[in-house]
């Protein structure tokens, strides 16, 4: 087992693998940057370290030389940063340090998407549609191409990342270069790859992950499915595992297919495999996430695993340590992405010093790196917590959601929570019937409580307006004190 691990990350993940480690027995170093010094996880951690380069933890060369400073044996990178970064994990080999992920080959397979969809139609594996190759800026006639032989609409994607950041849908050729462009300076400010490749759309869909654990051995497990078809924009809102769209058959197929194809990348490690479901129940392979991914504890409070504990065995060269059989999935799970974001401004960033209160009680779990006087920095992605919960139904589970959400209170910044609260309570996610597509955003109703609060600030500022300002003399001025004090005596 490793003597020190370094946690080449920030926020609620980089807090979530510093509890692992310290229920291991394993010390740990964190980096941070001079916006983040107050977040949680350089408190939980043993040591950490600032990070004075401009590149922040993208910078291979820093994040080495502190590992090797600090003693550590090995580096844990959470998801983002450096998580799928092929140059860095060849780098943490070559420098003696273990990466805490899928080895160099799987994640080489996960981001070489278009042969990985070509080599799992091959074996009989549906799979989506997607264009022929990564293509950059220079080539937009190529995009517009490729858009015209799939046939609108379609999606553009990040050669890098999953579905979320860099990933657009385009229903015209009109929208169809201002949406990539757009695209592309995303992927490029979170990936630092501009580049892209169009896919055919499927709407409405379901949008499917499947839990995977494989071992150095060839001995692999999955741990169910998530699903994440509420969207805000293009990112999650909230999930849930298992999916309500499959059935018991289908969900075995699903099953089935993931295994399949792990089997034929030879995965290893902790990876994803994401699915879409069509109208029909009909499903299709899209890619591989490499890595941690953000809705884990939605596999953690079904399956009662520590997929971090997983991941860090599986890196020291352990074997899994179970089979198929013993895999335990129980009850339901459900997740909701809270996220530093003012709703009335269009979810514009909200940074500041944090207040809040957040929710306790039976199943009820929260991943955060926040706490009241923490400050939410402008620099980083937005989110700041996760909350989850568990019950044996997901009727059960779905009532301890709303309390969970009603027990929860932010202030100092503006946050999604209240909007979420709305969202979740849509008749299309209640019943569990719900897709990308027909999950519309909630009106903005007010509650009679904060129209009455309306109301007497409207009263207020009417009062102040029409009162009309009379300027007065003091009686001290007027007794003429302060002449009398500089008199001269007589």
């Amino acid at each position: 087992m490793f003597s020190k691990i370094l946690i080449a990350n920030r926020g609620e993940i980089a807090v979530r693998i510093a509890r692992t480690c310290r229920e291991m027995g394993i010390p740990t170093v964190a980096l941070y940057e001079a916006a983040d010094e107050t977040s949680l996880h350089i408190r939980l951690a043993d040591e950490c370290v600032l990070l004075r380069t401009p590149r922040g933890f993208n910078d291979m060369d820093a994040v080495l030389q502190i590992a090797r400073d600090k003693g550590a044996d090995a580096i844990h990178p959470g998801y983002g940063f450096l998580a799928e970064n092929i140059e860095f994990i060849q780098r943490c080999h070559d420098a003696g340090c273990t990466f805490i992920g899928p080895p160099y080959a799987t994640v080489v397979q996960a981001l070489s998407k278009i042969e990985t969809l070509d080599a799992a139609r091959a074996a009989g594996i549906p799979t989506v549609i997607a264009s022929g190759a990564f293509l950059d800026d220079q080539a937009l006639p190529a995009l517009r191409a490729e858009a015209e032989r799939l046939g609108f609409p379609v999606v553009v994607k990040s050669c890098r990342g999953g579905r979320g950041r860099g990933e657009r849908v385009i229903y015209s050729a009109e929208t169809l270069e201002p949406t990539v462009r757009r695209a592309q300076a995303e992927a490029q400010a979170v990936y630092g790859d501009r580049h892209v490749f169009i896919e055919k759309a499927i709407l409405p869909a379901h949008q499917i992950g499947v839990q995977i654990l494989a071992d150095q051995f060839g001995n692999l497990v999955h741990l169910g499915e998530r699903e994440g078809s509420m969207l805000q924009g293009n990112r999650k809102v909230i999930e849930e595992s298992p999916a309500p769209c499959l059935d018991d058959a289908a969900r075995t197929q699903l099953w089935d297919a993931a295994l399949t194809l792990a089997r034929l990348f030879a995965l290893r490690g902790l990876v994803t495999i994401e699915f879409l479901i069509d109208a029909r129940g009909a499903f299709y392979f899209t890619e591989i996430k490499p890595r941690i991914t953000t809705d884990h504890p939605l596999t953690e409070m079904r399956t009662r695993l520590d997929l971090v504990r997983e991941q860090i065995r599986l890196a020291a060269g352990e074997p899994l340590g179970f089979k198929q059989s013993a895999a335990r999935l129980d009850g339901c799970a459900m997740l909701c992405r809270l996220t530093a974001q003012d709703p009335q401004q269009n979810f514009m960033p909200s940074p500041g010093r944090v207040r809040v209160r957040f929710p306790n009680g039976p199943e009820t779990r929260v991943d955060t790196y926040v706490y009241t006087g923490c400050v939410a920095p402008e620099t980083y992605d937005a989110l700041i917590a996760k909350l989850t919960v568990w019950d044996a139904t997901r009727a059960a589970c779905y009532a301890r959601l709303l309390r969970a959400l009603h027990g929860l209170s932010f202030g100092g910044i503006a946050t999604n929570a209240s909007w979420i609260e709305k969202f979740a309570q849509q008749p299309d996610f209640a019943r569990g019937d719900y897709s990308t597509v027909s999950a519309p955003t909630p009106p903005r109703e007010t509650d009679a409580l904060t129209l009455r609060d309306f109301a007497v600030a409207a009263a207020l500022l009417y009062a102040r307006a029409q009162t009309t300002a009379q300027p007065t003399i003091p009686p001290r001025v007027m007794s003429q004190w302060h002449r009398a004090a500089r008199a001269l005596p007589e």
